[in-house]
């Protein structure tokens, strides 16, 4: 199965995950329910492969050191995933979940008002969290879109892997991904401070 075929597959019956793993068929997740499509189960050589041909080298070598590995793959202009590989019982696995090309306004969102007054803040530490599918890269990208949008600021995000691709506005927008512009967080944060 080529993995290109099951992208555009899935965008067509606007899924928002892809669950890839040995011994099973692919699976959507379209609006929170999981269904299997009717193929052929994928063995082990077959996550491998589809992984492997959307990985770059180096990402290949940590995924074989580490066993598991987060990382964003573009397939053209308006075709973003995020990837999380991993090893299960059954052998290797992934999620590929689909990142909209478009950034929701905080309105669109209707997120309290709460939230919007925090991107008005400026010091301190905002922690975003829930479990997953819960909206929190969702949030944090309406965020800076309107802190951007609002202010003349530098914004520097230091993401593993970068999800929402950001236009700069008004403020000035850096995106570093861990593994690919940067080593670690660590040394992220140490090199926005100078």
């Amino acid at each position: 199965m080529e993995i290109t075929e099951l992208l555009t597959f899935a965008r067509n019956h606007r899924a928002s995950d892809i669950h890839l793993s040995s011994n099973h068929p692919p699976i959507l997740r379209v609006h929170g329910d999981m269904s299997p499509l009717r193929v052929a189960k994928l063995s082990q050589q077959d996550v491998i492969t589809i992984l492997h041909s959307i990985m770059t080298e180096r990402q290949r070598m940590d995924y074989e050191e580490h066993y598991e590995l987060d990382f964003a793959v573009d397939f053209g202009p308006n075709n973003r995933f995020r990837v999380n590989a991993f090893n299960t019982l059954n052998g290797p696995a992934a999620v590929l979940r689909n990142m909209p090309n478009e950034i929701n306004t905080l309105e669109e969102l209707a997120v309290p008002a709460i939230v919007e007054d925090l991107t008005h803040l400026h010091k301190g530490l905002i922690l975003v969290t829930g479990p997953t599918g819960s909206g929190k890269s969702t949030t944090v990208a309406a965020m800076l879109h309107h802190i951007n949008k609002t202010y003349a600021k530098h914004i520097l995000t230091i993401e593993d892997p970068v999800e929402f691709v950001h236009k700069s506005v008004k403020s000035l927008i850096n995106q570093r991904e861990i593994g690919i512009h940067s080593k670690s967080f660590g040394a992220g944060i140490t090199q926005c401070n100078a």
